[in-house]
């Protein structure tokens, strides 16, 4: 079927439509609606297999199916793999249906863009989240009913006032709920026909005190939920009166709205002077109450009330009968209330004014609540620290201020080096506390004018008021100074070092999200050079980035484009000149970067995760190549480095064993070359691990020995057979008194713990005649050669005569 022949109407759909055919799965037609939502023109997707739609897994398994499997159909949520390389969610369908009169079926898929619907309803799960949250901080009990009594929500005060077992906490069942509220009133037949009531009129607001059998009183107050303008449920509110209801008892020869109301109460005659408050008001105003009896009423919210007061008052009387506003209430101590009042005229049947009363309510905790949302909304929760809104909103008046002055200011990105050891050996709590600490002491670095922000994790951002590039600086070196003074916490002291990038505004960024990118990939460039140093953005360093990605994407085509190699590097022995052991090298050489250093590749392998795809291959290329020498008559120890990250994987010592096993190469033929580093690491873990590689008679080598975290624990514990001495040691042979000391001092400890000693780095006959006399065991480096291709190095052996008798390796120290 082609385009023309598809059915017109296809394409007046808003649905996407492609038709499939149900042999080869290739596209056959696609209407309009499929072009917009793929990015594709049909064109291009006529003849093209369907897979090339699908994005996920269970896509290609479905359409991997026999066709009678694909027949019965499919309707799910799914996503679409369009031309940008995005993905889109989407409805979809599949269905058989007639291709024509005479020609057989095919398959119709359909989808239906479901972006904006998950978005919505990902919006809706965080209001109810938050809502939730809202109602689980109430202090009053709260419970949400629908118009046929179902509930359908209720916080967590409701269940401490009236005690709601476990059991009904977990499970849904309403009429437990009811049943065993009603079981906790003292007047159950009034609490039931008070609900029924509220049933039969669902717009009704009612006010009512409901008494407990455990002596607890409670005020239920229930308003109605309006939906559109129609009742749509109830909402009922329990709050805790017990106390205010003892203190009421006694006053109940007062009048009956003194006795009910909880709000503070104030009467006044005709001609607004106060006549009587009652208990509440009397606490609320405080001990001068007693005073403003016979003064005007106005008077109780200061002198300065002006007559507009009274003006709105009255105006307010005469349209509902009522004034309701909020005011504030001056106390005893100088300081203020905030009060809601509503004051209420009462008229005689001539409509003439007899008194008014005037209902106070203390707003100290609703305005405190509403602080607190605030601060949560501008805040970091953990810090106290303004939060990337409250920044942003800084950072955009600074913007527009610099607009008109002409001036600048920077932003400084601050992260903390390796705070996930704190994070990982101390527990999260304890790191919680440090970045607590933390923020405390970079707060005493800045100025009033400044403002500094945790963005999440240990990273934080500052904003440097009308600050260039000579204040940023300045600043930098003053926070690294002061973190790294010692901190203390539960009697533990540590310290902690930072890396800080800098931007500056305008010339790094017009607003705040390219500042602050631009001063993190600064910072991402000081971590690069050796972290605990501050440095400003140059453009210089996206392109840097930009590069960094190239090489990524390119290394990680090179092992199937067969654009890496494996070299082996010849260790001789020291004593008889010969060949023992080669050390297995990557190499790299890519038609666009050229031969590419390791020193350059293997980090940015560490850094992505793809050492452990390379490491595996090197692994598997030096264990065929050593079985091959060694099934030619010349079998040596080859030598493997092994990352921290390879190490660790799970299968990493099974993995090893089915290789030797599969080339049927002696573990006593295989040396593995692991880091001071890794071996401290996971510390138990790693000790057994590498006492099955050993029992295996594979062997283990530390590499690099001297630059990492030297120490005799655990070369006595750990059953090590080889230490390998840094070339940064030998090249300085034998002039260098530091490093003679130092070549000397390993190869001595070496032989002290029976524990062979390579130098690397050997290029000079000076150099192995030091060593020599220094009695190391191996050296090797360019005196011998450098890293060889396999065939080159295979030559190289064929030079050297036969042994006449394979020599062991040494035997292990074992902890």
């Amino acid at each position: 079927m082609t385009a023309s022949q598809a059915p017109g109407w296809l394409d007046g759909l808003q649905e996407a439509v492609w038709l499939v055919d149900e042999g080869s799965l290739r596209i056959l037609y696609a209407n309009a609606a499929a072009q917009v939502l793929s990015g594709l023109p049909a064109a291009a997707m006529a003849g093209a297999s369907v897979l090339s739609l699908a994005a996920t897994p269970q896509d290609h398994a479905f359409w991997a199916e026999p066709a009678a499997v694909i027949a019965q159909g499919i309707h799910s949520h799914t996503l679409l793999l369009r031309a940008d390389g995005s993905l889109l969610p989407v409805d979809r369908r599949v269905v058989r249906v007639p291709m024509d009169a005479s020609s057989g079926t095919m398959f119709m898929l359909t989808m239906l863009d479901r972006s904006v619907q998950e978005a919505t309803e990902r919006e809706l799960e965080t209001l109810l989240s938050e809502l939730r949250g809202t109602l689980d901080s109430a202090a009053d009990g709260m419970l949400v009913c629908g118009l046929d009594g179902s509930i359908r929500a209720f916080n967590q005060r409701l269940a401490q006032l009236w005690g709601l077992p476990q059991e009904l906490l977990v499970q849904r069942d309403d009429a437990a709920v009811y049943a065993y509220m009603r079981s906790q009133v003292q007047d159950e037949r009034a609490y039931s026909e008070r609900l029924a009531s509220l049933a039969r009129e669902p717009a009704q607001e009612s006010n009512d005190i409901v008494a407990l059998r455990n002596g607890t009183v409670l005020e239920l107050r229930t308003v109605p939920q309006f939906s559109r303008g129609e009742p749509a449920g109830r909402v009922f509110s329990f709050r805790d009166i017990t106390r205010q209801a003892e203190i009421q008892a006694s006053l109940r020869l007062a009048a009956r709205v003194f006795e009910s109301s909880l709000d503070a109460i104030f009467i006044a005659d005709s001609q607004h002077r106060i006549l009587r408050m009652n208990p509440g008001c009397e606490r609320l105003v405080g001990p001068t109450a007693k005073s403003f009896e016979g003064r005007m009423a106005a008077s109780l919210f200061g002198g300065n009330l002006d007559a507009a007061f009274m003006e709105q008052v009255l105006e307010g009387w005469a349209q509902e009968g009522f004034w309701e506003g909020e005011l504030w209430l001056p106390r005893d101590n100088g300081a203020y209330c905030a009060v809601q009042l509503s004051w209420v005229a009462l008229r005689d049947d001539e409509g003439r004014l007899v008194q008014s009363i005037g209902f106070m309510r203390d707003l100290t905790l609703q305005h405190a609540a509403q602080k607190r949302i605030e601060e949560l909304a501008y805040s970091d929760v953990l810090t106290g620290l303004p939060n990337r809104l409250l920044l942003s909103q800084r950072v955009d008046t600074a913007i527009q201020g610099a607009r008109q002055s002409d001036t600048g200011f920077a932003i400084l990105f601050l992260d903390l080096d390796r705070f996930k050891i704190i994070n990982d050996s101390l527990g999260h709590p304890f790191g919680d506390r440090v970045l607590q600490l933390v923020a405390e002491r970079l707060q005493a670095c800045l100025r009033q004018t400044d403002m500094l922000c945790r963005l999440g994790g240990d990273e934080f951002v500052i904003y440097l008021h009308g600050g260039g590039a000579e204040v940023a600086e300045s600043v930098a070196r003053r926070i690294l100074d002061d973190m790294l003074k010692p901190f203390m916490l539960d009697g533990m002291g540590f310290s902690i070092q930072c890396s800080i990038g800098m931007s500056l505004y305008p010339q790094d960024g017009a607003t705040l999200d390219e500042l602050i990118k631009q001063a993190d990939t600064a910072m991402y460039r000081v971590k690069e050079r050796g972290r605990g140093s501050y440095g400003f953005y140059q453009p210089q360093m996206n392109a840097n980035l930009l590069s960094r990605m190239q090489m990524e994407h390119a290394m990680r085509q090179a092992l199937g484009l067969g654009r890496m190699a494996v070299h082996y590097q010849p260790q001789v022995n020291m004593l008889t000149g010969r060949i023992t052991g080669a050390e297995a090298l990557i190499r790299w050489t890519d038609p666009e970067f050229g031969a590419v250093s390791p020193g350059q590749f293997i980090p940015l392998a560490e850094e992505s995760g793809y050492i452990v795809t390379l490491g595996a291959w090197v692994m598997e290329q030096a264990v065929r190549e050593a079985a091959v020498w060694m099934h030619g008559g010349t079998p040596i120890v080859i030598s493997v480095n092994v990352s921290a990250l390879e190490f660790r994987q799970p299968d990493f010592v099974d993995r090893i064993t089915r290789l030797l096993a599969v080339h049927q190469l002696p573990p006593t033929l295989l040396e593995l070359e692991l880091t001071e580093t890794l071996l401290l690491q996971d510390a138990q873990e790693m000790e057994q691990r590498l006492r099955v590689l050993a029992g295996l008679g594979i062997g283990l080598a530390i590499d690099d020995f001297g630059t990492g975290y030297s120490s005799l624990a655990y070369l006595k514990k750990l059953p090590l057979h080889k230490l390998k001495i840094d070339q940064s040691f030998v090249r300085g042979l034998p002039d260098d008194e530091g490093d003679r000391a130092i070549v000397s001092a390993i190869v001595s400890m070496g032989r002290a713990l029976h524990i062979e000693v390579v130098a690397e780095g050997v290029e000079t006959p000076t150099q192995q005649a030091v060593l020599q006399q220094m009695h190391c065991d191996h050296y090797q480096g360019f005196l011998c050669a450098p890293g060889l291709p396999a065939d080159a190095f295979r030559a190289l052996l064929a030079q050297q005569p036969r042994p006449v008798k394979a020599k062991g390796r040494r035997r292990p120290v074992q902890g």
